[in-house]
């Protein structure tokens, strides 16, 4: 690591709160597309994307000139005050990509954590209920009501006490929990258990939202079934409670479509996004059915920032990005390569016990000698440390830390791809000999 990047560490330690995490000891001065590099010149291939976020890779021309042009002519106004195009404009495309089964609204916040709040107060207030169910391994944010609906311990230590009428289901993981069942009888039984949960938990008369990622993201990766989520669309209807897909990590082509649920036949009643939706910039949304958005009383949602012109005029440049270059479809293919990599290692691997995920959100697990009970963590660590030398930057995920996921931006190209799948592989392979 050169001086500079030594001393703007040293600075980091002595202001920023070590509360906030480090993954790696990058220091980066630059992006563009699926490459990072730091002030000397050295470059990673990125396969973390700021967390999800650069699915049209980093610093796309339009995106960086549509926030240009934007700043040059309103930087605030705030949507409680007056009303602006962008706020309005981007309202607009999100309803259109993502339809809630008929008439669909939308608002604007700055983050997932945000939208996840937002979207359990327009429940709450949609059925007049307090109650809400999610599910072990998610993963909804770090404020009070994230952090209470989020699963892992880690990211909750000497947080609580945490918000009421929150109730936990697992989520329903085959790998582990299947038994050699098949999907749909597994699914029957996940869904036996969740009404048997309102009769033991909390009564549906009391339930105003079951919350779940479509996939897992900071989970490890884990897809919900077809079924599962089907029965979940039935039960919540039945008792009148809002279902609620967070589609934070999954959102704006990631999977292969704008979002996850339109693999699976499914429309929620709200659903959550950020991350991929700015191109780089904080912005976030709650988008569901009008009469449902309609039901929060004024004032109780929103806030100072949300729908920022400037957040907004990225977004909606970032969007043109992804249609105009095709990365929806562009997100199968990288998927289906990192899906033979993977798949390959698994089979010269016995580490490696699944690979998984939808589109180019991929993952492989990692277990000493392939027992589901002995998580591989220290492997994992190891083997991205490694990577990390040889240039690649990827992270790890799951309850843990023993997923090895691929969030690359959308607009790598094959050799990129290629080179930095071959380098990770190589590094697994080599700790699990």
């Amino acid at each position: 690591m050169s001086y500079e990047s030594n001393n703007l560490v040293a600075r980091r330690e002595a202001v920023v709160a070590r509360g906030i995490p480090r993954a790696t000891t990058a220091v980066i001065d630059s992006a563009a597309g699926a490459e990072l590099r730091d002030a000397t010149g050295r470059t990673w291939i990125d396969f973390a994307g700021g967390i999800g976020v650069a699915n049209a890779g980093h610093c796309p021309p339009e995106v960086v000139a549509a926030i240009t042009a934007q700043a040059q002519r309103l930087l605030h106004a705030g949507i409680h005050i007056a009303t602006y195009e962008g706020y309005v404009a981007l309202c607009e495309r999100l309803v259109a990509l993502l339809p809630h089964g008929g008439p669909t609204k939308a608002m604007l916040v700055n983050s997932g954590a945000e939208a996840v709040e937002n979207a359990i107060k327009i429940a709450r207030q949609a059925t007049g209920r307090a109650a809400v169910i999610c599910f072990t391994g998610a993963f909804h944010g770090r404020t009070l009501l994230g952090m209470t609906l989020t699963s892992k311990t880690g990211y909750k230590v000497g947080c609580g006490p945490f918000a009421p009428e929150i109730y936990r289901l697992p989520f329903p993981d085959r790998l582990r929990d299947g038994r050699g069942l098949d999907e749909r009888t597994f699914d029957e039984r996940s869904l036996v258990a969740f009404e048997e949960a309102m009769s033991t938990y909390v009564a549906p008369s009391e339930l105003a939202a079951i919350l779940i990622e479509p996939v897992l993201g900071e989970g490890g990766f884990v897809p919900a079934s077809r079924g599962f989520l089907q029965g979940l669309r039935d039960i919540a209807t039945r008792h009148g409670a809002m279902l609620v897909f967070d589609e934070v990590q999954t959102g704006f082509g990631r999977t292969g479509h704008w979002g996850a649920y339109q693999h699976f036949g499914v429309t929620p009643d709200l659903s959550t996004w950020a991350k991929a939706m700015g191109g780089g910039l904080p912005i976030a949304a709650v988008v569901g059915r009008a009469e449902v958005m309609d039901a929060a009383r004024p004032g109780t949602i929103g806030g100072t920032y949300g729908g920022n012109p400037v957040a907004c005029a990225a977004a909606l440049a970032n969007i043109d990005v992804l249609e105009r270059r095709g990365l929806l479809a562009r997100a199968q293919q990288v998927g289906a390569r990192v899906r033979h990599e993977f798949e390959q290692l698994q089979r010269e691997c016995k580490p490696v016990v699944d690979v998984r995920g939808i589109g180019a959100m991929i993952a492989m697990e990692l277990c000493t000698d392939g027992d589901l009970d002995r998580p591989a963590s220290r492997l994992v660590a190891d083997a991205l440390a490694a990577a990390f030398e040889r240039g690649v930057i990827a992270l790890s995920s799951g309850v843990h830390g023993n997923v090895i996921r691929v969030l690359s931006p959308l607009v790598i190209s094959d050799d990129e791809l290629d080179r930095g799948l071959a380098i990770l592989c190589d590094e697994v392979k080599r700790r699990a000999a």
